[in-house]
């Protein structure tokens, strides 16, 4: 596959495709007219008298200093050298991919007045797999993500660190062996390259990718549990959902009727004979709290559509010609939805490990052993694994905590309230791979407890997604080392496994 980039948004899946999957890049000729035409008028206001923010002038604080022509060139680099300022852990290579291919694309619609060939430098860097050494803390997501994308100019500059293959080298040297000329920035284009919200965009989408998945993961993992509880499906009967008409419940709704459809179980406990008049809130509410994690999931759907037609820079060239200084940078926007997202994606754990929980507990678990155990008292069962699911659920409430109240100012107060969305970006990463995990553990205390119920057999549905897990996790006896086994069930969702076999089941 591969992504042209040019005027026109991106779509979401080609941000994908780029970042996680290594599909190349291509200019189209719309963006490389686009980027000559607009480097015209920043050439023209280098000539001229009249001082221009960052193309004749400093930065930020310092924006009231002409600089002489002669030191313009070295504005630029000094710009990127400094403000290359991460610390701590190396952030993943998708992360920057996306960050990478995010900027080239606001390049590309011709509204920031760099060179063609810087552009295209870009897009030979991604096409060569390399990738800039970015830090995990640097930017306040206003003025754009200022470090992490310093630290990318840095690259194409032939100067700073980067990975190649995971092998950390000089960026002149990977550069060299890949045939690529290092830029020599001229006016205007350190600025340029730097100046954007396209890392907390780029974790916003691959989150909302992930997060896609783990909805229907989680309405498979529901979908066991309330089997295994000898619970009852119609609740999920479209017509009192149609009582109460969000999208996402009834998306869900419907997919835990169709998995659960012919189930042994659940037939075995219908009809006037059955004393369980209403099952506990974390069965029957299940479609209530994922639907409305899917729409939360969808509206910030929206706004991460928006930020993918925009053109984040400061100045910006305007198709008229003109060059205008503007707020367009700041994060808000992009840093609102992502600390809304990490909301839902807690609660979607919680009411996972509320579920987990049920089937242990012998005095709710309607006729399953105390903890899942062999030979309760004598093993532990599932007992702990409920214990990791509380500590990652407990870690995702904190995670919920938004990161967009908070401000410190900076630049001697010129830069006086900022968003702090790549903070928001960072722990929504964080809570997306917490969820995962919580889910592995409903996962796998699921299908044990639904072997348990034999000689009663589970749905179609749900004995594909056992006989999977089988194929790494033994089935119920004696205690065992447990954390393998989470990690498979883990490796089962995030491989994309676990939701083909049920799909298959339930097309």
């Amino acid at each position: 596959m591969k992504v042209l980039v040019g005027p026109a948004p991106l779509t979401p899946r080609e941000v994908v495709a780029v970042a996680r999957h290594g599909a190349a890049v291509e200019l189209t000729s719309d963006a490389l007219e686009a980027l000559a035409r607009a480097r015209v008028a920043i050439e023209a206001l280098a000539e001229a008298e009249t001082p221009s923010y960052g193309v004749s002038t400093g930065f930020g604080a310092l924006a009231t200093r002409h600089i002489a022509p002669e030191l313009r060139a070295q504005l630029q680099k000094s710009l990127v050298r400094s403000h290359a300022a991460g610390a701590g852990p190396e952030v993943e290579e998708e992360v920057v991919r996306a960050l990478m291919l995010l900027r080239l694309h606001t390049l590309a619609t011709g509204h920031t007045g760099v060179r063609p060939e810087t552009a295209a430098t870009m897009a030979a860097m991604l096409n060569a797999r390399i990738t800039p050494v970015v830090h995990e803390y640097g930017s306040l997501g206003c003025s754009g993500d200022l470090a992490p994308l310093s630290a990318c100019a840095l690259a194409l500059m032939g100067e700073g660190q980067v990975r190649v293959d995971g092998v950390l080298q000089p960026a002149a040297d990977a550069l060299a062996k890949a045939g690529i000329t290092p830029v020599e920035l001229r006016e205007k284009e350190g600025l340029a390259l730097i100046n954007g919200t396209d890392g907390m965009l780029g974790m916003l989408l691959l989150a909302l990718e992930d997060l896609r998945d783990l909805l229907d993961v989680a309405d498979i993992t529901a979908a066991m549990t309330i089997e295994a509880l000898l619970a009852t499906d119609r609740v999920f009967a479209p017509d009192l959902h149609a009582l109460r008409p969000h999208p996402g419940q009834q998306v869900s709704a419907a997919r835990l009727t169709r998995i659960l459809r012919d189930s042994p179980i659940v037939a075995s406990h219908r009809g006037p004979d059955c004393n369980r008049v209403q099952d506990a809130y974390s069965l029957r509410c299940t479609p209530q709290v994922h639907g409305a994690a899917r729409d939360t999931a969808d509206y910030c759907g929206i706004v991460a559509g928006r930020e993918l037609a925009s053109a984040v820079d400061n100045p910006v060239v305007l198709d008229d010609g003109r060059v205008e200084s503007n707020g367009n940078f700041h994060g808000a926007p992009v840093a609102y939805a992502l600390d809304f997202l990490a909301i839902p994606i807690a609660d979607v754990a919680s009411i996972s490990e509320r579920r987990t929980d049920r089937m242990l507990d012998v005095h709710r678990s309607h006729g399953l052993p105390a903890f899942l155990a062999d030979d309760p008292g004598v093993d532990s069962g599932h007992m702990i694994a409920q214990y990791t699911q509380a500590a990652i659920v407990s870690e995702l409430k904190r995670l919920a905590n938004p990161a967009s109240v908070d401000s410190i100012p900076s630049s001697a107060m010129q830069e006086d309230h900022v968003s702090m969305g790549w903070s928001a970006a960072r722990k929504l990463r964080r809570s997306v791979d917490g969820l995962r995990k919580v889910l592995a553990v409903e996962l796998l205390t699921a299908a044990r407890a639904l072997d348990l119920r034999q000689p009663l057999l589970p749905a179609p549905a749900t004995a594909a997604a056992v006989a999977a897990l089988r194929v790494h996790v033994e089935g119920p006896g004696p205690d065992r080392h447990l954390a393998p086994e989470i990690a498979a069930a883990e490796e089962l969702i995030l491989s994309g496994t676990l939701l083909a076999v049920v799909q298959k089941e339930i097309a």
